[in-house]
Parts: C-alpha cells; sequence; structure tokens
C-alpha cells in the first residue's frame, strides 16, 4: 500500500507490519471506533441528520474519488493509522450494508459525526448518542462470534485497538451554543459531567473485553474556522476563552485516564494528544508545507459541514487541498489528518504490543 514512508520509529512500526505476514498481517486484529464526525465513515448516510457527508466535493481525494461519509476530502487520521498498522481495508462503518460477515473481522466502525459524550449532543442533531454506539458494539460483538465462533471471537475483542473520539460537538454544537447549559454550567463544570460519562465508557467497555483504548484529546477549538467565525467577531487568529477550555478539558481527561489504568493494571488506555500537533500547524502551517490555516478549502461559515456551506458549487473551492489545514469549516484536510497520524501512531505505540 505505499504506507512505509516514514523516518524512526514509525519506518520500524511499518516494517513489522510488513513482515508479520509477507505484507498482508496487520499488527492488530480489528480497530473498533467510537466518536463524532472525525472518525466517522459513513454511518451518518444512514441516520436522518442535517450532518451528512455524502455529497461531492467530499471524498474527491479519497481512492475512488466519491464521497465516502467522511468528513474530508480524502483520508482520516484513523485511515491513515490504518494504514500504518498494515490493514489492506478498513472497517466499515456499522450502520452500512457492508457491515456483516468476514467483513466484521477486522473491527467496526460506530462514529456518528455530531455525536458527543452527552447524549444530549447528538439528539440535538439526530446523530447517534454514545449510549447507543456502545449498544450497537454489543450487537457487533454476537454477530462477530457468529461469523468467527466464540474462541476467535474474544480473542479479537481483547487484541484489538479501541479509538474514541468525542467532545468537540459537545462544546462547540452544544455548550457554547446552548444558554440552558452556558448560562448555568461553567466551561470547567460542564467539563467534568462530559469526563464523567468518559470514565464510565472506559469502564463499560473494560467490562465488555477492550484492553487496548485509545482516546483523542480535544483539538484547539478555538482556531476552527466555524469557530472564530462563530466566536472570534472578526478578530484575527484563534478564540482564546475557547481554546484554554479545551485545554482544561483534555487535563480532566488525562487525570481520569491516570486513574482508570491504576484501578485496572491490564487496561492500555493513551490520551492522543490531538491539540498540540494541530496548533502547531495552525500556528506555523508554512513550515510543514501548507499556506491557509485560517479558511476551510470548501466553504466557510456559521453551520458545521451542512449541505449549505460545502457542496457541489461552493464559490471558491480550492483546487489543491494539500496547501490547506482545514478541508471545511471543521475538520482537517487529508493533507493535515497524515500530520496528526504521524502523531497518533508515536504516541500510540503501547496499543500494539
Amino acid at each position: 500500500m505505499g504506507y512505509c514512508r516514514f523516518g524512526g520509529v514509525l519506518a520500524v512500526i511499518c516494517a513489522a507490519a510488513f513482515i508479520a505476514g509477507g505484507g498482508a498481517q496487520p499488527l492488530v486484529p480489528a480497530i473498533i471506533t467510537f466518536g463524532d464526525s472525525s472518525v466517522d465513515v459513513g454511518n451518518n448516510n444512514y441516520v436522518h441528520t442535517i450532518f451528512k457527508a455524502d455529497y461531492p466535493p467530499y471524498g474527491r481525494d479519497f481512492a475512488s474519488h466519491q464521497p465516502t461519509g467522511r468528513f474530508c476530502n480524502g483520508k482520516l487520521a484513523t485511515d491513515i493509522t490504518a494504514d500504518t498498522l498494515g490493514f489492506s481495508t478498513y472497517p466499515v462503518a456499522y450502520l452500512s450494508p457492508q457491515a456483516t460477515g468476514k467483513n466484521l473481522l477486522i473491527g467496526a466502525n460506530f462514529a456518528s459525526a455530531a455525536s458527543g459524550y452527552d447524549d444530549k449532543t447528538a439528539m440535538l442533531s439526530h446523530a447517534i448518542p454514545l449510549s447507543q454506539q456502545l449498544e450497537y458494539y454489543k450487537e457487533y460483538q454476537g454477530k462477530l462470534a457468529s461469523v468467527a465462533g466464540s474462541k476467535k471471537a474474544a480473542s479479537i475483542i481483547k487484541d484489538a485497538v479501541y479509538i474514541v473520539g468525542f467532545g468537540s460537538s459537545d462544546f462547540l454544537q452544544n455548550y457554547y451554543i446552548n444558554p440552558y447549559l452556558n448560562k448555568v454550567y461553567t466551561p470547567d463544570q460542564y467539563g467534568s459531567y462530559l469526563v464523567s460519562i468518559f470514565n464510565s465508557f472506559i469502564k463499560d467497555l473494560y467490562g465488555l473485553g477492550a484492553r487496548k483504548i485509545g482516546v483523542t484529546s480535544l483539538p484547539p477549538l478555538g482556531c476552527l474556522p466555524a469557530a472564530r467565525t462563530l466566536f472570534g467577531f472578526h478578530q484575527s487568529g484563534c478564540v482564546g476563552y475557547i481554546n484554554t477550555n479545551a485545554q482544561q478539558f483534555n487535563k480532566k481527561v488525562n487525570s481520569a485516564a491516570a486513574g482508570l489504568k491504576k484501578q485496572y493494571p491490564d487496561l492500555k488506555l493513551v490520551v492522543f494528544d490531538i491539540f498540540q500537533p494541530l496548533y502547531d500547524l495552525i500556528k506555523s502551517p508554512s513550515s510543514s508545507g501548507f499556506v491557509e490555516a485560517a479558511r476551510g478549502c470548501c466553504g466557510t461559515g456559521t453551520v458545521e459541514t451542512t449541505v449549505l456551506l460545502c457542496n457541489p458549487k461552493s464559490p471558491g473551492t480550492c483546487s489543491n487541498a494539500t496547501q490547506y489545514v482545514f478541508w471545511d469549516s471543521v475538520h482537517p484536510s487529508e493533507a493535515a489528518n497524515q500530520v496528526l497520524a504521524d502523531a497518533l501512531i508515536t504516541q500510540g505505540i503501547d496499543l500494539i504490543g
């Protein structure tokens, strides 16, 4: 697949993935994903919500050059990570017709754009809430056992890598625009509420057999083009208080993760720092070969990635997304996702063993 193009530790991982089975054996048996639009590979195509990416120009730089439901011009950071680990195909969106039979052996993706730790976040957008993603996962376990047999299924569940990517929608699409929340709770209090849900969710996954879990931190939410438009009041640069709140939330998640690892000594739990690598890209795009970090390639405005903003007729959609840190008003381009994926795989070495 041409994924061994790194130096240092990444080259070692790639070589190991390639040698493990004549180039065909991934380093982990499966990848199982929960989360929001940062990791949704098409579940929202099958949900009655305005948050969809099943139309051009989404997917224009993907292998098929077709929209897949990914909120990107091409691959997500988790797709690139799967490449690096030696997967030749990607775990399917659980609600898609492809989520049957042997396709389930390499995992499944339960993520839904506009979902969050807080089920009420998803309900505002008619996305799949975290609680329902977990129910789908339980259903998946039964299907996996019927395909692989209970013994092999248990082995896959135990050795799979789990990706959990929530939180951005809780703040940007719920807390900051919902007076019922932001007039009653401080960002710190709401963050603590979300982290309590995170804590319970990881315990639930552990109880269901998960032992290798990677959780993404919040990105620099105040730097997203949508946040600049909505909350920046035309000031230049990122919205400082939103970034500060994101960093405070990330500290809480790291603290909770440390507590969980003490409670469950056989649990490998890594919090992936998305904030710093993306912030560095935004602050100094040219040092990584990017030109534009303040606007999305496709559509800029106040509403996240609905057909109102990034669509086939969007004026001024850029011709070369590799020069843009952001593909749309919220989501990184494939080129930026490559930078994030390199950081993810380096931070997540513990999950591979």
